[in-house]
Formats: structure tokens, sequence, C-alpha cells
């Protein structure tokens, strides 16, 4: 246990102040109250329709893809560490796993661009009848319409 006591000091110090950072500014914060406080904040823009309404699949699966491919990288930067310093046969066994791994990760990738995962364009890849049909409560149901100029979201 006395190997850990500067490790249990640093926790029960960073614990410490972080209560008392949170307690202070709830103690010495202003208290006014006001609707437009309450307000859930999104981003500066004004809260529209209801919070329940559904999204659209395509923030999962970006989502889902960037957790893919993001541990690749935590897998590659492992592998390269210990590559620099291995013995031969260590190299060409991984050396040819890593060429599958990335020849799959290629087609993959490939799979993703072709089937358009990441392709944001909702007025190109959701028909406008499944708009119509689709049950999403008390919210209004927003069309999307593409534009020509492509100024839209510009600042």
């Amino acid at each position: 246990m006395g190997d850990y006591l500067p490790v249990v000091f640093l926790v029960a110090i960073a614990a410490f102040l972080c209560a008392a950072m949170v307690t202070l500014s709830w103690v010495l914060g202003p208290k006014k109250v006001s609707s437009y406080k309450e307000s859930p904040y999104e981003c500066g823009v004004a809260p529209l329709g209801d919070a329940l309404q559904r999204f659209p699949i395509k923030f999962y699966l970006v989502a889902i893809l960037f957790v893919l491919f993001d541990i690749e990288v935590v897998f590659l930067w492992s592998w390269l560490t210990v590559f620099k310093t291995a013995p031969l046969d260590f190299k060409l066994f991984t050396g040819a796993v890593v060429a599958v791994y990335m020849a799959l990760w290629i087609l993959g990738d490939a799979y993703v661009l072709k089937v358009g995962a990441v392709d944001w364009d909702d007025a190109t890849s959701i028909a406008e009848e499944k708009y119509e049909g689709a049950s999403f409560g008390n919210a209004p149901v927003r069309t999307v319409t593409p534009t020509t100029s492509g100024a839209e979201g510009t600042i």
C-alpha cells in the first residue's frame, strides 16, 4: 500500500478541488431564474419541435464507423511501436497479418463509400415518399429541398 500512497494522495487532492469548485460556483453564483436560462442549449439555435423526434440513422452509422476506424488506429499504433525492436520471425508473421487486416479495412472503407454511408445530403438519399408516411409524433415534419446555389449553411 505504501507504493500507492502518492497516487491515493493525488486522487484525494483532485477530488477535493473538483468538489470545492462545484460547491463554490453553486454558492457564489447568481441565482436569477428565467425561461431563457432554463431552456435546453442547442448550440446557439433555438429549440424547435419535440425532444422525442426521430433522428436519421446516419447519425448512428457515422458514430459506429468512427469507432471502428478509430480502433484501427489504436491497434496499428501499438503494433508499430513493438515492430521496431521485434525479431524477424515476429515481423514476418505480424506483417502478413497486418497486411490482411489492412486489405479488409480498405475493402470496408470502399464499401462504406459505395453505399453512401457518409453522404449527408438527405435530399438525395431519402425519397420524398418516405417523409410523408413517417410518424414523428407531434414534431413538425420538414422536407429538405436541394439548392443549386450551395450557399445554404455558409457564414
